[in-house]
């Protein structure tokens, strides 16, 4: 058997209603405050990024072709790794700030309240993904650049020079008006062209 209705005991106070329209009017105001928090992220970390990248803060080797080959390819592998993070998290901040670019079929529309609670809920989901990505992407820039640093740098060519005198082998410190000198293990040796029978490059000195 079912009850009958009765009024509610306790009816709204003047709190419970201005608790009411403070609740409706955060959901109203939420996605655009979450989007407007999109925006303002996304250009800074856009002009971290630039500062990093257009302003070269910090400076490695200019040609990574010097260091030895298996850092070489470590600085390329960081590169590529932050261009992809920064390109993802990018999209995610452009996902915050601008929503899907994607239509919704009336039928599947929600009422504006619950609907844009929902696009909210996803639009700061995207933002803090975004932000960590770029930051992530900011890190591995700056460790490629620190790897330019540190990395060992590739051994240059030494010089063997075979002469009457013997056979001297070193790196090439000046080459001028028919003399070659050579930083040699017993310190520089200098060779008139003239005399050499032969000259050759090699990885290193016997």
């Amino acid at each position: 058997m079912s009850r009958p209705l009765s009024p509610d005991p306790a009816p709204a106070t003047p709190a419970d209603l201005r608790l009411a329209q403070e609740r409706d009017r955060l959901l109203r105001t939420e996605l655009p405050r979450v989007r407007e928090a999109a925006t303002a992220w996304r250009n800074g970390l856009g002009g971290l990024l630039a500062a990093l990248i257009g302003f070269s803060l910090i400076r490695g080797r200019s040609d990574i072709g010097q260091l030895v080959e298996h850092w070489a390819v470590a600085v390329g592998v960081l590169l590529l790794a932050a261009l992809l993070v920064g390109a993802t998290g990018a999209l995610l901040l452009l996902r915050a700030a601008h929503g899907r670019p994607a239509v919704t079929s009336a039928r599947d529309l929600l009422p504006p309240p619950v609907g844009d609670h929902i696009e909210a809920l996803d639009c700061a989901k995207a933002l803090r993904r975004g932000i960590t990505l770029t930051l992530a992407c900011a890190l591995l820039l700056l460790s490629a650049v620190a790897t330019t640093w540190y990395g060992p740098e590739r051994s240059a060519p030494m010089t063997q020079v075979t002469t009457p005198a013997g056979t001297f082998c070193g790196s090439t410190v000046r080459v001028a008006r028919g003399t070659l000198v050579l930083k040699t293990s017993a310190g520089e040796v200098t060779i008139a062209l003239s005399s050499a029978s032969t000259l050759t490059a090699t990885a290193a000195c016997p």
